[in-house]
């Protein structure tokens, strides 16, 4: 029997990476699995195999930066399968421009948007059901750079992440007393997509030493699968080895920079 029998899940960016592993790894458990993404088609795939291990799954288009979609899936989902008791706020990305000196308000907005407000969205959508029914666990995997923030992950994304982390303690202190389980997951470097999108993208021989998305993905089961009176409210998550960043570093510190900066140095030109 498993743990999460009769349990409705939804996973943000269940397509691929972290949100991927974890759905499955939900649904081995019993729960069933709602995939949400932009796109559908890496989350039929998951659904696929989720369903070939005899598991449930449904998929649902969702772009977290709209209020409206948040609000109108968590409805479809409540009326065509039952409301949500595990909530995983997995999706996020990061700013293309990582520096604050040439980051634009747009793209710092988009970023914030993404890793903080869907948060609260989603959060705020499933709280109702979850308070009646006397239950239900928020995970969120914010990330070590709203510990540690640098170049790596850019100014907007590691603020984002420690505005989520503070979000989800908020939440904890909150509604405990309600039986809501609030956690949140800081992973360091993760081998997933987002790290082709890095202002320098890692070589295999880097992506090596990270963190699998399996590893990240094993700590929401448990968080989400803990006996209902004990809750993990933050786990931190690393690679064992320490890489040397220093060159990532520095080349996105130069991202976005205009070509008359005066202290770019010449290399970057």
């Amino acid at each position: 029997m498993g743990l999460l029998n009769g349990k409705i899940a939804l996973v943000t960016g269940a397509g691929t990476g972290i949100g991927r592993e974890a759905a499955i790894l939900l649904a081995e458990e019993g729960a069933t699995v709602v995939l949400t993404g932009r796109r559908m088609a890496p989350l039929r795939e998951v659904a696929g195999l989720i369903e070939k291990r005899r598991g449930k799954a449904f998929t649902r288009p969702l772009n977290i930066e709209s209020r409206q979609e948040i609000f109108e899936s968590v409805k479809w989902i409540k009326d065509g399968i039952g409301p949500v008791d595990i909530l995983v706020n997995n999706a996020g990305s990061a700013s293309k421009v990582l520096n604050a000196r040439f980051l634009s308000e747009e793209e710092w907005n988009s970023t914030v948007n993404v890793n903080l407000t869907a948060v609260f969205n989603l959060t705020q959508a499933v709280l109702p059901d979850m308070i009646a029914n006397g239950g239900g666990t928020v995970i969120t995997v914010s990330s070590l750079a709203a510990l540690n923030p640098n170049l790596l992950g850019g100014a907007a994304y590691g603020a984002a992440k420690a505005g989520v982390k503070n979000f989800m303690t908020f939440v904890h202190n909150t509604y405990r007393n309600q039986g809501i389980r609030a956690t949140t997951i800081l992973p360091g470097e993760t081998n997933t997509p987002i790290m082709d999108n890095r202002a320098r993208p890692p070589l295999e021989s880097e992506r090596a030493v990270m963190l699998d998305p399996q590893d990240v993905a094993r700590a929401i089961a448990l968080c989400a699968s803990l006996q209902k009176g004990a809750v993990i409210p933050e786990l931190h998550i690393c690679p064992t080895f320490m890489r040397d960043t220093s060159a990532d570093i520095e080349t996105a510190r130069w991202v976005g920079a205009p070509a008359d900066t005066p202290d770019m140095p010449k290399s970057r030109k």
